[in-house]
């Protein structure tokens, strides 16, 4: 199987069916939701795969990837097409693959927290649940910073405790859900995610996004009341502090 990334620079791709990688549709319109807040961000990929959805976030800018997966050869290849990527970057981002049981890495404290997460276990795992309390338990998510869940369309993971559902697409058998620590929501939300990433005031258009959303033949999801990505407007404030 040929990997490509936007670009169309070529990756490594495990073999046979040990992993699945992140169709490039998906990618896309992940990295087009995230488009803010990607530059100059902290990414964490767990259960990484080949490594491709950090090998985007590079690409866009990204300073630094920590990717998880539990199986060495994985990991290997996930290693080989992260540095690859990091080098044709200037400055060079930081890049660090480990070949950890993801709930077992994230059983301790972080020692950073990170801006961005992308988590996309084997789909019958039923990981979620344990992925959403290791990472809020253990400081892995900075405050405003936003999860991203990969998943089966058919077996969409319920919102986890503590946590408030941003958005939700659909692209085909596959889904995403982006997610906040609802004690930041709590805390005071400035912006609100809307397609094609754009900030509006919160309450601001949100049926018209909704629509928008629904004719362009996605699922968009929300909670009663919550905003859905008020990170951008603190990761902007973030960035001009340190970068």
């Amino acid at each position: 199987m040929t990997l490509r990334i936007t670009g169309g620079r070529k990756l490594l791709s495990p073999p046979g069916d040990i992993a699945r990688p992140t169709a490039s549709r998906v990618r896309l319109a992940v990295m087009n939701l995230l488009a803010d807040a990607l530059p100059g961000c902290r990414w964490l990929d767990l259960c990484c795969g080949s490594g491709v959805m950090a090998c985007e976030a590079l690409q866009r800018g990204a300073s630094s990837v920590v990717a998880i997966d539990q199986d060495r050869r994985i990991a290997a290849i996930a290693r080989t097409n992260l540095e690859a990527v990091a080098q044709g970057q200037s400055p060079k981002p930081q890049v660090s693959v480990h070949c950890r049981e993801v709930r077992r890495w994230l059983n301790q404290r972080a020692p950073e927290a990170f801006d961005l997460i992308y988590a996309d276990p084997p789909y019958a795992a039923g990981l979620y649940p344990a992925l959403a309390e290791g990472v809020a338990q253990g400081g892995w998510l900075r405050r405003g910073g936003v999860m991203v869940w990969e998943y089966a369309s058919h077996t969409c993971p319920d919102v986890p405790e503590g946590w408030c559902l941003n958005d939700q697409r659909r692209y085909g058998s596959s889904s995403v859900m982006l997610l906040t620590l609802l004690s930041a929501v709590e805390e005071g939300a400035a912006a609100v995610l809307v397609p094609g990433g754009h900030e509006e005031a919160e309450h601001g258009h949100r049926n018209q996004t909704e629509h928008d959303a629904a004719e362009q033949g996605f699922d968009h999801g929300n909670t009663d009341g919550a905003v859905r990505a008020q990170f951008f407007h603190a990761h902007g404030h973030h960035r001009e502090g340190q970068r």
